[in-house]
């Protein structure tokens, strides 16, 4: 498959045994708006963060999609097919474990974080997803069998995401498998504090070096 590459910005913490936090931006941002926050939870892992290949109006996307809040499915499955073939030249260039890869998403990045536990549920090692919506209207999740954890925080004023998609959104990733910790946070589709306190607690939770 004819993909393009990915910008990114890779910073390793110098621990081979460390998981590696790949960082996916939300419409309009690029590699380098996540990084702070991930270096605020100072946990030793290394960071990747990754440019999305997809400019809408000049706004960086990891997808395509037809409105608002309706997304090119299609574009997607092959953006994400797109991501994981980077993620995995990526570990051998930059020397990190393709099994300890944690994403962490925000709105545009969450969506395509999402979509690859969906359609590849052993990828990951854990995922937080910041504002996500289902990124798939119709999609049979295969059985990840993995109890992976995954922490999913919403806005309840949120205006671009419908509480009852949430709801089935939430369903899927159980159903399919996935440890599930979700927040419904009195906030819009920003992020507020409680995002990266409950992250803190998550991080600790599940995944100390």
């Amino acid at each position: 498959m004819d993909y393009t590459p990915l910008k990114y910005v890779y910073k390793a913490s110098g621990n081979h045994e460390a998981y590696t936090l790949l960082l996916l931006h939300g419409t309009g941002g690029d590699e380098n708006d996540l990084i702070p926050l991930a270096e605020d939870f100072n946990l030793g892992f290394n960071i990747l963060s990754v440019r999305g290949n997809v400019s809408e109006n000049g706004m960086p996307r990891f997808f395509k999609r037809l409105g608002m809040g309706i997304f090119d499915e299609k574009d997607l499955e092959f953006r994400t097919d797109e991501l994981v073939a980077f993620l995995k030249e990526a570990a051998i260039k930059e020397n990190f474990s393709a099994a300890k890869i944690i994403a962490l998403g925000y709105s545009n990045g969450a969506n395509i974080a999402g979509a690859l536990l969906l359609k590849y549920p052993g990828l990951l090692a854990g995922a937080i997803l910041y504002r996500p919506m289902l990124p798939f209207k119709k999609f049979t999740a295969i059985t990840a069998n993995s109890n992976t954890p995954v922490l999913f925080t919403s806005g309840q004023h949120d205006p671009t995401v419908k509480a009852a998609d949430t709801d089935k959104y939430l369903e899927l990733l159980r159903t399919a498998g996935f440890n599930v910790k979700d927040h419904a946070l009195n906030a819009s589709h920003g992020l507020i504090n409680d995002d990266i306190n409950l992250a803190h607690e998550w991080f600790k939770e599940h995944f100390t070096l």
